[in-house]
């Protein structure tokens, strides 16, 4: 099923030979500017007309009642419930490890630099609402963010025609349990714009959605194109592109674990990539048969099937390990699997990948919902250069720089000469006004 990419014996340059589904975001972004711009001016009218355009829904009144949410909580499923407290508490775990301290440097007697961190005010946290609902994605938005000690939360999710208009009721409960009770049903790009230049939320424009300061959380092409458009305005985390997976595997992998695996990361989107790295072809015919048979029986086959026929999946066969690892990272998937003997030793040697999951025992769906760690990961190659969600996505380091004056004497005739040389006087001046009589010496 699918696709094979051979590079066996061969130097070529894997990026080249592994195409991502390209979404066209600049394109986007012109198509957004004006729903984006009317945001901005209008506020609620301009959101309402946007919703029932593109959600088929009007609604009143854009904030969801405090007491909704509660009720959301109280008519969960026990499963469900139990299964959200249990992701809760393993990603508070984890994301408790992740906060810093502050730090004071002495660096001459008199003279100090202490780096502080500064959560940021007010987050707005998007969770998607369309070809799946996404509780989860309120907690891996929500906990880092607690946790660093942001003020201030407000979650913003499509409203659903069947439930009133309201967030996904799952969505909702989510948010209750984790504390969160200022909710607005609202998605897509006027969602985005309505974080970013804060809106009136319901007819009189009695209530008001204040401006965030950064916007966090997964979407479409045109929330990613919002979030691009509005960059400045406000911070964002990253302009996510269609979920990948990548496994790397040898003879020791299971077929059927390797292709549920992939099968798993398809199901969300017909331009996900799934992507088999191995050495033994015996194995990726294997995954063939077991992809044969597992994708008929699975509820999205269609989709899935879309997405594993895709040029953005296949099977990369290579000559070893060796050349598998530099594969995968030339790639740097979102979520990279090691299904190899000695699985842990190659996992400390990737360098480029948004997380990965180590052994048999270590799928990507635990990372998903319950292993503690964060599911915001970075698409598109993104893993060279960028990290997933943390605690630290919400924390800014502000230095705070004091000096005597002993201290600044000692140093100010280094900062007279540097002025100089780059022309700026006024800049030594500023320094020499500080000692009449001769200047610093």
């Amino acid at each position: 099923m699918l696709n094979r990419i051979d590079l066996r014996g061969g130097a070529r340059d894997p990026r080249r030979l592994l195409p991502r589904a390209q979404l066209d975001v600049s394109v986007a972004v012109e198509r957004i500017r004006p729903l984006v711009e009317a945001v901005r001016d209008h506020g609620y009218p301009a959101i309402r007309e946007a919703s029932e355009r593109f959600d088929g829904v009007s609604p009143e009144r854009l904030r969801v009642p405090v007491e909704t949410i509660r009720a959301a909580e109280d008519e969960l499923d026990p499963q469900v419930r139990a299964a959200l407290l249990e992701s809760i508490t393993r990603a508070r775990k984890v994301h408790a490890d992740q906060r810093r301290t502050d730090h004071t440097t002495t660096v001459v007697p008199g003279g100090t630099v202490t780096e502080r961190w500064v959560p940021v005010d007010r987050v707005g946290l998007y969770v998607p609402g369309g070809l799946a609902m996404y509780p989860s994605t309120v907690v891996m938005n929500v906990v880092p963010a607690q946790a660093a000690g942001v003020r201030s939360l407000v979650v913003v999710s499509p409203p659903q025609k069947d439930n009133d208009g309201l967030p996904d009721r799952r969505v909702l409960a989510a948010c209750a349990l984790l504390g969160v009770d200022e909710v607005y049903a609202v998605g897509g790009a006027q969602a985005v714009a309505m974080l970013a230049h804060g809106a009136g939320v319901d007819p009189a424009g009695d209530e008001r959605c204040e401006p965030v300061d950064m916007i966090t959380g997964p979407g479409n092409i045109w929330v990613t194109a919002a979030k691009r458009l509005l960059r400045g305005v406000v911070g964002i985390d990253a302009e996510a592109g269609p979920t990948e997976i990548a496994i790397l595997a040898d003879d020791t992998a299971d077929p059927a674990h390797v292709a549920a695996d992939l099968i798993s990361q398809a199901e969300h989107d017909p331009l996900a990539a799934s992507v088999l790295v191995t050495p033994s072809t015996a194995l990726a015919d294997a995954v063939d048969g077991e992809l044969a048979r597992q994708v008929p029986a699975a509820k999205h086959a269609e989709r899935i099937g879309t997405a594993l026929r895709g040029e953005q999946s296949g099977v990369v066969l290579v000559d070893d390990l060796e050349a598998g690892l530099r594969v995968v990272d030339a790639y740097a998937a979102e979520h990279l699997e090691i299904q190899t003997e000695n699985a842990r030793d190659w996992a400390l040697r990737v360098r480029n990948a948004g997380a990965v999951f180590v052994g048999a025992w270590s799928p990507v769906s635990l990372g998903d919902y319950c292993a503690g760690s964060n599911h915001v990961l970075p698409t598109g190659g993104c893993a060279r250069h960028s990290s997933g969600l943390s605690v630290q996505s919400f924390l800014r380091g502000v230095h705070l720089v004091e000096y005597t004056q002993d201290a600044l004497r000692e140093v100010a005739p280094h900062v007279v000469t540097l002025a100089t040389v780059e022309d700026l006087p006024a800049h030594g001046q500023a320094v020499s006004v500080r000692f009449p009589g001769g200047g610093p010496s």
